[in-house]
């Protein structure tokens, strides 16, 4: 008997999205083809970005490291997502559980900040172009991108330590697909309400605090454009709407998720599947098909590809 309870409380089942398993068998096809087009569309990015060296700038070095986030924060829950659409018991240990909460708040927290750098980056480039070369030199890129790494491996880990000692010992049934900390919290065997508090407080923080830095910038940004030559101006807008779109899309269901006093079930659920699936996908397709540099290096890719079919 002690055996068993101890084998229970060592995993967690999750409800899915939905409770229909016909309905779920049907979400397995379409699922996995969202999550190859992610992975192979944001390493196509990656990889057009290495190998092409007139995209070797400081937008680009940044957009690439978006891409390789993306990747990384789509892969912590939709493989797992789409393989238990064929399962019937939607379990995951309690190691893997945690793993999921902390490479989801690493690669989130992280994003959130290379947004920010991101932004910065375009601010200097729009307001400052002469002393541009000299501002986002490659070893300032190389620091905003690490601290981008640290801040948010210290938010994942503040997370972690806040619930990796809770007694759990009740239900095992998290009402979602991925491991995510409000969810988990209610199934400890004390009062969380604080808990839950203090761990809102903190996502809650540095979502806040990122959007709010990124209004700042954008909203200078878009001020200054107005002194722009009109060509320069339309190219600077072109890209800011590029980025101003990918934070609307990365923010909005974070904010709403993290500080929203009412919880509603399936509103999570999706605008969960849309943080963790669906905006992994838009990133690498809103920068290829509105900006003309990467457009440009794509045909010469194809190109390159097929003068040497040519030759060969």
């Amino acid at each position: 008997m002690e055996e068993a309870n101890q084998s229970a409380m060592s995993e967690f089942m999750f409800q899915g999205l939905c409770d229909s398993r016909e309905f779920q068998t049907l979400l397995f096809l379409p699922f996995s083809v969202l999550y190859l087009m992610t992975v192979v569309g944001n390493l196509f990015v990656l990889l057009l970005i290495i190998t092409d060296l007139r995209l070797h700038s400081p937008m680009y070095f940044l957009l690439a490291n978006l891409s390789f986030v993306d990747c990384c924060l789509s892969s912590v829950t939709t493989p797992k997502l789409t393989t238990d659409f064929l399962k019937e018991n939607k379990t995951i240990s309690f190691a893997g559980c945690m793993s999921q909460i902390l490479c989801v708040h690493f690669f989130g927290g992280g994003e959130m900040v290379l947004l920010v750098t991101m932004a910065y980056d375009r601010y200097v480039a729009i307001c400052k172009p002469l002393h541009y070369s000299s501002i986002m030199d490659r070893k300032k890129c190389i620091w905003l991108v690490l601290i981008s790494w640290i801040i948010g491996f210290v938010h994942a880990m503040s997370q972690l330590a806040m619930i990796l000692d809770l007694p759990f010992c009740g239900p095992r049934v998290v009402d979602s697909f991925f491991c995510d900390i409000p969810l988990v919290i209610k199934l400890a065997c004390m009062d969380t309400h604080t808990l839950g508090t203090v761990i809102n407080a903190d996502s809650g923080t540095l979502a806040t605090s990122c959007f709010i830095l990124l209004l700042i910038s954008y909203t200078y940004i878009l001020l200054s454009l107005r002194l722009h030559s009109k060509d320069g101006a339309s190219k600077a807008l072109s890209t800011c709407t590029s980025h101003i779109t990918v934070v609307v899309l990365f923010f909005g269901p974070c904010i709403f998720i993290y500080l929203w006093p009412l919880s509603i079930t399936w509103v999570d659920k999706f605008l969960a599947v849309f943080y963790t699936v669906i905006t992994p996908l838009l990133n690498p397709a809103i920068y290829t098909l509105r900006n003309k540099e990467i457009k440009n290096a794509i045909k010469r890719l194809l190109n390159q590809h097929v003068h040497l079919r040519d030759n060969y």
